[in-house]
This record gives C-alpha cells, structure tokens and sequence, in this order.
C-alpha cells in the first residue's frame, strides 16, 4: 500500500466516495471513457457493416464475428508485453500514452467512416484492440497501488460496474448514431473523436503511480515472454487457479453474450429492440452485483462470495433453460408486446439474477489477485489473466459454435453452460479450498449469527503475526476467518479434528494439530515447528491460548504456548506482533458448550436456545510487540476487550 492509499484509508465510508477522491476518480472516468469508446466504434461499425454496407468479402453474418476476432487478437499477441511496461514505467504514464494512442485510432476510424472504408476500420478495430491491451494490465495494477486492502473490493467493483455501464451506452450510443439518415457515418466520427479527447482530458488528473519494477529488461519477443508470464503466474498457486477462475468466468458469459441476439429472435421471438432489452438486463444486473460486493464483505476481500456468485450463476443458468424452452412460436414481438407477457419476465429475471451473481463471482476474485501478486510482477500476472481470458473466449466460441451445428438448440446450450459452471466451480473450489472455507464463514457470520467485529484495522494486511483469542465453541476459528481478510493458519487441539464436519474443514484449512506434550512429546514439537513455519512465510497464525473451550463462559488461564511460539521464531530471526482478540456473547450459543442437568456441559444441541441470528461479536485490540508479551499481559488485554 502507498503513502497516499495508506493517507486515505479512512477517507471513505463506501466505495461511492471514491469518485471524489482524485486517487480514484480520474481514473475511474478514463477507463469508462475508453470502454464507452471502443463499443460505440465496434458496434456503430457492425451494423454499418450489417445494414449499410453490401461487402462480397465480409457477408453480415460474419461481420460479428471478424470484428470480434480482429478485436481480441491484440489481446493474445501483446499481453506480455504490456504487463512488462505497466510494471516498468509508471503506471499514469503508460495511461496517458494509452489515451494519446487511443487520439490518433480514432482520427483514422473517423476518416473511415467518413469514406466508409470497410478495411480502415476493421485495421482500427485490431488497433483499439492493441490499445485495450496495454490498458489492461494498468487497469488492475493501478488501484492496489492506490487503494488499501480494505478498499479494494469497492474500488474494484465501482470499476467492474462502470465497464458494463460504458459497455452497454457505448453500444446503445453507437447503434442509435450510426443509424441516423444521411448524418450517421459523420456522427459516429465525431463522437469517437470527442470521446478519446475527453478520456485524455481526464487522464491528465491522474496522480503519479510510480513503476514497481523500473530495473525489469523487457523482453520484446511475445511468445517467450508469453509461457514466462504464465508459468510466472503458476508460481503461486492460489493466484494462478484464481486467474483460471476468473478464465472461466469470461467464457460463461461470452456464451450468453454471443448469442443474445440469435436467442431473441429464434427462442423469444423477438425484434433487435428485444435483443437490446437481453443487454441492459444483463449490463444491469453485473453492475448491481460488482456493486454488492463491498457491502457483502464488510469491506474487504471477501472470496467467501465466489462460491455465493457460483451457485447463482448454475441455478439461474439453468432456470434460463426451463424458462425460455417451451415458449410458443409468435410472430416477431417488438419490445412493448415482449414485456407484456409475464413468461419473459422469468426469463429477464434469470438473466439479470445470472449475471448479477457473475459480478459477485468476478469481483472479489480479481481483488484477490491484486491482493496476493508480489507488486514487482502485478501487472504481468494480470497480462497472464488477460491471456488466459482471450483464450478461454476463444474456446467459448468454438465450443458453442460445436455444439449448436451439433443440433443443440440454444436453451440447450444455456442448461449445458449451466451444469458445465457447477462441475468447474467444484473443481476449483477443492482444488483452492479457501473459497470454500471463507464461504462457510461467510454463511456462518451472516445467516446464523449477526456478527459485528470491531478494531478490525488491527490485523495486519501484510506480514507475520500471532492472533491470540478466547476460546468459546468449536466455530471460533470459522468465525475469525471471517473477520480477517487472509488466510489464517490456526494452532488447535488435536481432539476437535474428531468432530464431524467442522473437523473436516479445519482440516481443509489445514489447521494444525497439536496435543500435549505429555501424550505425544512428538507431535507437540511438530505442532510448534509448523507454526514457526508458518510465520517465517509471512501469513497469519492463531492460536487460543487457553488450551480448550471454557466451560464456563469465563477466561481460562492462559497457557504458555504463546511464548513457545515466539522464542522459536526468535531465534530463527522472526519477530512477530501479537494481536489480542476477543470474541463475545458467544457463550450459550448453538456452538458452545451450555451446563445441562447433573452439571454437565453439553454443545450442538436445541439449535434454537438462543433464538435466530443471535448477535456476537469479536473486539480486536492494537498490537503487542513480541519482546513485551507475557501470558498474564496477553490475558489481560483480551479480558479488557471482553469488557468493552
């Protein structure tokens, strides 16, 4: 995080009041301006093409097509390359070259289709194509560069959101110009034109991100420096089967944006308006849930959604499918005739739900990879993602394109799509089981318990440290999880791995098991040398210090494992903080242990003792540095936050 990121930290109470803030704002408005430009000139130019223009070497039907292709070309063959500049030069530069560039392809588009050139233009769509590439790795490598770790989910969704809001006026815009009688071709000129001046215009506010790697040689050669970025990105795992993750994500939805239009005429039967309709529905609906995102995780990067934003995506995707397949053959509706039959509703209400739950998907997996990629390489692991997008829309094309000429109707191809998202997203989620486990927090924090955590800003976002907590159930762990935004590696007694289903997932979590010293001397030094390991990798570790859950409700003596833990990273040169916890008001939930008749004590029964989302809460309090924690210090500290 950068000075000025680390400055405005608490400038903002939601993602909204970044536009007023010049770190974000001029960003956010150049990037909307490009977007905005590139469909107003790709979709002005194909329905010249469609429409206007009667060319023996470019027939309407593949005009989409060409023009798309010729679009993501650039993407495949120069992605590297900018990832390479964007972490050499710096940032605000490269976008103002970006937008410089952007200047002159419009000059000539415009002369295009003045003349209405067919050739000019399509050479200035591979030429916008070239400047979305090197835009691209500057468009996510710049705002954690600006924005702190809390921040980036909203700033992340905001941009998300405005890339489809520009996507879906830039086409309206380019559709309604292109068609206007004898002026059309002139305005659409003139309004591409304005646009990259007034995006350059903006861009000039951008305030300096300085290069994060400015000794990199660049390697001009784009196919090694391709599979280097690749296998650059598969050095961490969590990241690269993220950048795959989102991969997917790009071809599920090139499925159903491909074929909105065949899909509106030949299933809903309905007009082009209709077809519009299908794009607004869809633009909306992905900005609603980019949007979401920052509400939803609490202000962090919460891919507890992804698997939400996956389930969502199946279901819909599916209900798409069972809503649009046995709709009566009609002739050709306009748009008021289509909105006035309720069945349509369903089907508008699965397409806005369906990419609604894309945006959830996307957005907190692309903070993660901002959050988790070394700042020297960001940019060129978000160029690997770009490549891997391309690829993966190369795919969605061909697939599609097979299995429709294979005699699959189009709600066929949605129902497959559907079931093929729920097998990936498995997949992926058993391969990176921390999706899984931030979703069970997330489910637990938001649907069982109302769970308000405050003094947050006290864990740290980057480096080692030691959380230590009170030990109320057998969910605390899932529930610190949720409060933190990385991965926490818990210290816990070896008998709660026996317990079914929560076992299992301490186990995905791989929590580390440890007994006393007096029944296994062996696996007690293990447990300690894996938590030494674990700090030295720089990560989170927790640990309950009392040695097992109250059966009280009141504090147990802490124990000493604590200063085990740091003696060993001592002399192994590691010097942790210490971050006191507290949970609270958890004692006598579902999760704990409650006094029954005969004074036993008992947990996991009456689910309903305590009432639906019972209300608990973890306090964190301000670091202590190693070389003053003491059991009895540490023990005070949490009872203090158990107290506030």
């Amino acid at each position: 995080m950068t000075a000025t990121a680390a400055i405005a930290s608490d400038a903002h109470t939601h993602q909204f009041a970044l536009l007023g803030q010049r770190r974000f704002a001029p960003f956010f408005w150049t990037q909307f301006a490009g977007a905005a430009n590139d469909n107003l000139f790709k979709f002005a130019f194909t329905v010249m093409v469609t429409y206007q223009l009667q060319l023996s070497w470019m027939p309407p039907a593949m005009a989409g097509l060409a023009i798309g292709a010729l679009f993501i070309l650039p993407f495949l063959l120069f992605s590297a390359t900018a990832g390479q500049l964007t972490d050499k030069y710096d940032k605000t530069r490269i976008i103002r070259f970006v937008k410089n560039l952007e200047i002159a392809i419009m000059a000539i588009a415009a002369w295009g289709f003045f003349r209405a050139d067919a050739a000019v233009l399509l050479g200035c769509v591979f030429l916008m194509g070239l400047h979305s590439t090197l835009f691209g790795p500057v468009k996510f490598a710049y705002l954690p560069q600006v924005l702190n770790a809390r921040e980036l989910t909203g700033g992340n969704g905001m941009v998300e959101m405005g890339t489809f809001v520009a996507i879906l006026l830039g086409q309206v815009v380019g559709g309604l110009l292109v068609a206007l009688p004898q002026v059309g071709h002139a305005t659409v000129a003139v309004a591409c034109v304005l646009l990259a001046l007034v995006g350059r215009g903006v861009a000039q506010a951008i305030p300096p991100a300085p290069a994060t790697d400015p000794g990199l040689v660049v390697n001009w050669n784009p196919f090694s420096e391709t599979w280097r970025n690749l296998k650059l990105a598969h050095g961490n795992v969590v990241v690269f089967r993220s950048l795959l993750g989102i991969s997917w994500m790009w071809f599920f939805g090139a499925v159903f944006l491909s074929q909105f239009p065949s899909f509106a005429k030949e299933v809903l039967h309905g007009n082009e308006q209709v077809a519009s309709l299908l794009l607004v529905v869809f633009s909306i609906g992905i900005g609603i849930g980019s949007l979401l995102c920052e509400t939803l995780s609490r202000r962090q990067v919460e891919i507890g959604l992804v698997p939400l934003g996956a389930i969502g995506m199946s279901v819909f995707a599916i209900d798409l499918y069972f809503a649009s397949r046995g709709l009566p053959a009609v002739p050709e509706m306009g748009l008021g005739a289509f909105v006035g039959q309720a069945a349509h509703w369903r089907v508008m209400a699965d397409l806005g739900l369906l990419s609604l739950f894309a945006g959830l998907y996307s957005v907190p997996m692309y903070a993660l990879i901002q959050l988790r990629s070394q700042p020297t390489h960001r940019a060129r692991i978000i160029a690997a993602n770009n490549i891997l997008n391309a690829f993966f829309m190369i795919a969605s094309s061909v697939i599609a394109g097979a299995l429709l000429k294979a005699g699959f109707t189009i709600p066929q191809l949605f129902l497959f799509t559907g079931i093929a998202n729920a097998v990936v997203a498995f997949y992926i989620f058993m391969l990176v089981p921390e999706y899984l486990l931030r979703f069970v927090s997330w489910l637990l924090s938001h649907f069982i318990y109302r769970f308000r955590i405050r003094g947050d800003e006290h864990i740290p976002t980057e480096g080692a440290a030691v959380l230590v907590c009170n030990h109320v159930s057998f969910i605390d762990a899932v529930l610190l999880m949720a409060a933190s935004p990385r991965p926490i590696r818990f210290l816990m007694d070896h008998r709660i791995f026996r317990v079914p289903v929560l076992g299992w997932l301490f186990k995905l979590a791989k929590a580390i098991p440890i007994a006393s010293q007096r029944d296994d001397p062996v696996a007690y030094e293990r447990a300690f040398a894996q938590a030494v390991e674990v700090l030295r990798e720089g990560d989170l570790l927790a640990i309950f210090p009392e040695g097992a859950i109250t059966r009280d409700g009141a504090l147990q003596p802490f124990k000493g494992g604590v200063m085990k833990i740091l003696a060993e990273a001592h002399a192994e040169g590691i010097d942790p903080p210490v971050i006191p916890m507290a949970l609270t008001n958890l004692w006598g939930s579902f999760f704990s242990r409650v006094e029954v008749r005969e004074g036993k004590n008992v947990a996991m029964v009456q689910p309903f003792r305590r009432g639906l989302f019972s209300r608990v809460g973890l306090h964190v309090g301000p670091m202590v540095q190693s070389a003053e924690v003491q059991p009895e210090l540490l023990q005070a500290r949490v009872q203090g936050l158990l107290a506030t």
